[in-house]
């Protein structure tokens, strides 16, 4: 397997997936191609050993899944999580800002975003819209700008003399408002913004009812460093670790296991979890739960299912900075391209515990792949993951591992090549393990 073509493909997917709903969308494109066929939640399921299937939730929230050969209660369900949305900005319901002849758009922050790394970049939108047919329905439909549409200029030196010494720090009610364009005519139309969406989407204004737009940076994915060993881009956490478990899941190998394997991605992530397409939701538990009643596996056979059954939660992980060594936990600096992390934390931050994080490294071992351990600082906070979350909710065991990378929560993140075929290989020996 060739490094640099897997890693090409990430970004390929992360550039083609501007927003969660763009990601879901080009995920079903890949498992079209390898004969998946989706579910309706609203319908009678009928499955048969070997079927390939996916369904969706609320278009940003995916489960895809490969019914195995053997039944439920002797394999349990081979399940990788992770999650489709990353930290950023939201536009507003009523996003028109016009100030000075400037006409500027209101946004709200998604999630932990590095709001300073939103400045001086080409900008622009991309999510859904919800409007009417013609026919009286409500649909939904994708949009995404591809120019650079938008701007959050710095403010010039001269006047913040302290922003080397004290850091942008941006006003989150008054400074984020996005620079669109400039009217020196005497009236804004109040459809403007409707009218900006209809040119794009192709949907009359009139129709137009409601979106979900994301802000994301026009500039594609690229590899850097001397050997161009490092790759960058946007949205690496979190999509990186979907890309590497779908591949993971569409090798010939693992398709053709006896096993019965998911990969299950979730929106809202980023800010708790707490929806009904979210991790925290019952769309995971559902699935499995109609996957047992789809293949007649009785309550006490499904409760053995779950017993027998182990989830790789696949997140991102802290990779060393060498600029800042005092950040880190002193004998848990994990680096790049050393191979993937199993994150551990005592308060369950992290859903590792030792009989997962053995199992975890066994694979490793067997696929040949290097890993370290990631411990936090005592004195810092620690992000959580899906894993606790997915863990407590479905009673099984789970582990916390994910590829490390700088400037986790930036517009720009950067993580190491070879880190990402490690991941795939030991995801696919996960898979297949008896």
């Amino acid at each position: 397997m060739n490094t640099d073509l897997q890693t090409q493909k990430l970004l390929d997917f992360i550039d083609a997936s501007p927003s969660p709903w763009h990601a879901v969308e080009n995920i079903v494109g890949q498992l079209h191609a390898f004969g998946f066929e989706a579910l309706d939640e609203t319908a009678p399921w009928a499955l048969q050993a070997g079927g390939r299937h996916y369904v969706v939730r609320d278009g940003s929230s995916i489960i895809a899944f490969v019914l195995g050969q053997q039944p439920l209660s002797a394999s349990g369900f081979k399940i990788v999580g992770a999650h489709t949305d990353s930290p950023g900005l939201r536009i507003k319901p009523n996003p028109i800002n016009w100030l000075d002849s400037f006409v500027r758009l209101g946004v709200e922050i998604y999630g932990g975003p590095i709001l300073a790394t939103f400045a001086d970049r080409d900008l622009s939108l991309a999510g859904r819209i919800s409007h009417k047919t013609p026919q009286g329905q409500i649909a939904n439909t994708l949009v995404r700008f591809d120019q650079a549409l938008l701007r959050l200029p710095n403010l010039a030196i001269h006047l913040n003399r302290g922003v080397n010494d004290d850091g942008l720090k941006l006003h989150k009610q008054n400074e984020l408002p996005l620079l669109l364009t400039r009217w020196t005519e005497e009236q804004l139309p109040p459809d403007y913004f409707f009218k900006l969406l209809q040119g794009q989407a192709g949907i009359t204004g009139q129709q137009i009812l409601a979106w979900d737009l994301a802000v994301y940076d026009t500039q594609p994915g690229a590899f850097w460093g001397i050997n161009q060993e490092f790759y960058t881009d946007s949205q690496l956490d979190n999509l990186a670790s979907c890309h590497a478990a779908l591949a993971a899941l569409l090798d010939g190998a693992v398709l053709d296991h006896e096993n019965t394997q998911v990969c299950a991605f979730f929106d809202h992530e980023e800010i708790g979890s707490e929806s009904h397409k979210g991790a925290a939701g019952s769309f995971l538990s559902d699935i499995l739960s109609r996957i047992a009643l789809a293949t007649q596996t009785g309550q006490q056979a499904y409760l053995q299912a779950l017993a027998r059954s182990i989830m790789v939660s696949a997140d991102m992980a802290h990779a060393y900075h060498p600029n800042f060594p005092l950040a880190y936990e002193p004998e848990h600096k994990v680096i790049v391209n050393n191979g993937p992390v199993i994150k551990v934390n005592a308060n369950r931050r992290y859903s590792s515990e030792s009989g997962s994080e053995a199992l975890f490294a066994n694979w490793c071992q067997e696929s040949g792949v290097p890993y370290q351990y990631y411990s936090h600082r005592c004195d810092l906070p620690c992000g959580s993951t899906i894993g606790p979350i997915v863990s407590a909710k479905l009673g099984i065991r789970c582990v916390d591992v994910g590829n490390p990378m700088w400037a986790m929560h930036s517009i720009r993140e950067s993580a190491g090549v070879l880190d990402h075929n490690y991941m795939i290989s030991v995801l696919k020996r996960f898979f297949c393990d008896p």
